[in-house]
């Protein structure tokens, strides 16, 4: 008999805080069992839900079907990659001319490259929506985030605990990712909070080689409709 696993939620994290989450959580041996990434502020994640604007796409090799998109928010800059294996999100990219507002959701990848872990998204479904869409997903995020720095000043569950010992994070960094969030709402001014140092070249070859042996487990294109 086979059983199915559950779909996981897609969690909605800005980029400053995702670009700071490197640490893997695998709840079991299974080789099937999810894998998730703990943000800063205890977020457990194994797909997130973004929104922001596709600020370029980029076919890696000549006729290679593999793509390395930028997608911004307020806060900072996504690097998602798209292969064969997401047929839907790769149909999509190669009719979607940057810059261009989109939403996506995907699973979370961490790479460890030779001095750093990279932290990527494997789109799963992308298109293109409003500004009102992005807004709402601005405000969103932002709640959501504000419900967890306060669990985290409460330490009051496991992840969090955990998020304490693996990144002791400067909660009132957090708090100022927020207001920056939410200000360019008002403002309609993106501005990234820091730049993230670039791929290597020899980090890419290792994450295109561990890229191109996944396989797709699921389709959750329709989330993007509900």
């Amino acid at each position: 008999m086979i059983s199915l696993r559950k779909r996981e939620v897609a969690k909605r994290v800005f980029a400053y805080e995702f670009n700071n989450s490197t640490h893997k959580i695998r709840e079991s041996n299974d080789d099937r069992a999810p894998i998730y990434v703990l943000t800063p502020t205890g977020a457990r994640c194994n797909r997130v839900f973004v929104v922001g604007v596709l600020l370029e796409r980029e076919e890696t090799r000549p006729d290679s079907d593999f793509w390395r998109i930028r997608i911004s928010d307020p806060t900072g800059v996504f690097i998602g990659f798209i292969g064969k294996f997401q047929p839907d999100a790769l149909s999509s990219i190669l009719q979607i001319e940057p810059p261009e507002i989109v939403a996506t959701v995907g699973k979370v990848r961490v790479f460890e490259g030779q001095n750093r872990k990279i932290v990527t998204i494997r789109p799963e479904s992308i298109t293109i929506v409003n500004t009102a869409t992005r807004d709402y997903w601005i405000y969103e995020t932002a709640l959501k985030t504000i419900e967890r720095i306060k669990k985290m000043y409460e330490k009051s569950d496991e992840d969090v605990k955990l998020a304490w010992q693996v990144y002791n994070p400067d909660l009132k960094e957090y708090e100022k990712m927020v207001k920056t969030a939410l200000n360019s709402i008002r403002e309609r001014e993106v501005k990234p909070l820091e730049e993230k140092e670039e791929i290597s070249e020899e980090d890419f070859e290792k994450f295109e080689e561990e890229f191109e042996i996944e396989e797709e487990e699921w389709d959750i294109s329709d989330i993007l409709g509900s």
